[in-house]
């Protein structure tokens, strides 16, 4: 039997079943072969409780990949921690920092990480590795790092500075995404997509080769897009030939909407409980696929018990 990725989503903005709960985050749940990995976390409200109802088991995470450090993608980090377990855990230097989201009048709102878990992480270094580029998590799995701004539409996509008198913007340097080689093409997890769901796209076409790819998933922070923007980001959705783009969390009902008119036969719903599942290889190949056989020897991986370790720059 071939080796399987599947991705369930944990925990997002709606659900795709009853009994579910939702909130203002998203967290992913991806297998891949025999490993598991967990990317976001979620507020926290919804996480425990999902995972439950969708027969997970968060104390077998083996490696736990961060988006970036705002608080509805890092809220549940503590319901993995009090299972005892000690992950990998992949995130940027810049996740813990403080940063807040600016209202409309004062005092304005703490939108990063809680203190308490950032102390928490501070505690467990020995595990975290720190993607200030493209890193390795296992022999199909990558996480982008830093993404390259190259796009002249796109932007961080909301009122988010670093200071709370909201005077000096926040670029979300942190903001990374993941993306796994698959039979079927390359599918990319994003968490927000601060960077820019084009620029993320590029920059791993770039790194991987693809000319295309096979499924979208995640938070595309479209919902104060202008007009020009969409269009833009149609465009190069088109360009990329994606074949399924499964919108989620900040994405925005509007910017889905537009999505699912424009893309009838690509679009595919997201919400807690949904789940995607894609060989791993090819049910004919002995081995993984070339294109990653070469590329490997780019990367130098340091093994460990558990095929998790982190590797160098591809350039």
């Amino acid at each position: 039997m071939s080796e399987q990725v599947e991705v369930l989503i944990l925990a997002d903005n709606t659900a795709s079943a009853d009994g579910l709960a939702t909130e203002h985050g998203l967290s992913m749940w991806v297998t891949v072969g025999r490993t598991h990995i967990l990317f976001d976390t979620g507020m926290g409200v919804a996480l425990p409780g999902n995972a439950a109802a969708l027969g997970v088991d968060l104390s077998r995470t083996d490696a736990i990949v961060l988006s970036h450090g705002h608080f509805d993608h890092t809220g549940g980090l503590p319901h993995v921690f009090e299972r005892g377990i000690s992950p990998m855990i992949f995130m940027h230097p810049d996740a813990v920092e403080v940063r807040y989201g600016c209202l409309q009048t004062p005092p304005h709102m703490p939108i990063g990480m809680r203190p308490e878990i950032a102390e928490c992480l501070s505690a467990r270094g020995k595990d975290i590795v720190h993607t200030t580029k493209p890193t390795q998590v296992t022999d199909d799995v990558w996480v982008t790092g830093p993404i390259p701004r190259r796009t002249s539409f796109e932007d961080t996509g909301g009122p988010f500075f670093v200071d709370e008198e909201c005077r000096v913007k926040d670029p979300i340097t942190d903001d990374q995404a993941i993306w796994i080689e698959t039979a079927e093409g390359i599918v990319v997890l994003l968490g927000c997509a601060h960077s820019g769901v084009v620029n993320t796209l590029d920059y791993v076409a770039e790194l991987s080769g693809a000319t295309q790819f096979r499924v979208l998933i995640g938070g595309m922070h479209l919902l104060n897009a202008s007009a020009e923007r969409l269009e833009a980001t149609i465009d190069a959705l088109k360009r990329h030939q994606v074949g399924v783009m499964i919108p989620c969390h900040c994405t925005g009902e509007t910017p889905m909407q537009v999505l699912k008119d424009r893309f009838p036969k690509a679009y595919a719903p997201g919400g807690a409980g949904s789940r995607f599942s894609f060989p791993l290889y090819a049910l004919q190949l002995a081995c993984p696929p070339a294109n990653r056989k070469s590329r490997e020897r780019e990367y130098t991986r340091p093994e460990s018990e558990n095929g998790i370790g982190p590797v160098g720059d591809p350039s």
